[in-house]
């Protein structure tokens, strides 16, 4: 969804290819070929693939600079676009798959129950530190005036939180003003059309 979500904003043509899960086409070798790691999703542009979502997140910053999806190079902000990224990957996405898998991160001595109750509680803490944030510079997007690649992630993750038992990031209050401003983004109903999703809820 997030590189679907650049790559609309960006208005640039591009094909979709849903591999079938249910056949692991996934693990097929011409897949493999492409991704080695059998991760989705790749992105392929000429000769060379790229795979896992924050690299394909860069390559389309730095492919297309003219969209300024990014700070520029060597800049503070750009440093701070770099943290955010990486911390959306590898804390918030991280552990709202330990809560839809936790089968794959308990042993006997727990239960699926505690793994999603511990990743639960720990999804609510990194929504409170979105929602800072956004309360801290005022912005109407996650790095403030302009908007970012930043913005399809966060939106994406946050929808993931829809489900969720405690409160998800729509009932934040200012999560839930601001994913209603990327809802609204003319990019974001075409990518949500395409993937046969439904607008989020208010």
């Amino acid at each position: 969804m997030i590189p679907n979500l650049l790559l609309e904003e960006l208005g640039v043509p591009f094909e979709r290819v849903r591999p079938d899960r249910a056949d692991a086409a996934h693990k097929a070798p011409a897949y493999l070929r492409l991704s080695a790691n059998k991760v989705l999703p790749t992105l392929t542009a000429g000769d060379l693939a790229r795979y896992k979502t924050v690299a394909i997140c860069l390559h389309l910053c730095d492919a297309h600079p003219k969209m300024k999806l990014a700070p520029a190079m060597g800049s503070i902000e750009r440093g701070h676009f770099y943290k955010r990224l990486v911390w959306l990957n590898n804390s918030l996405q991280d552990t709202l798959l330990v809560y839809f898998h936790p089968e794959r991160w308990h042993n006997d001595d727990t239960t699926d129950a505690e793994v999603k109750a511990l990743a639960r509680d720990k999804v609510g803490e990194l929504l409170d530190q979105l929602d800072t944030e956004l309360a801290r510079h005022g912005g109407p997007w996650f790095m403030g005036r302009n908007f970012s690649a930043l913005d399809p992630y966060v939106f994406t993750l946050c929808r993931w939180t829809r489900g969720l038992s405690s409160r998800p990031a729509r009932a934040r209050p200012h999560l839930g003003p601001y994913l209603q401003r990327m809802a609204a983004r003319p990019a974001t109903q075409q990518a949500m059309r395409k993937e046969y999703l439904i607008p989020p809820r208010t």
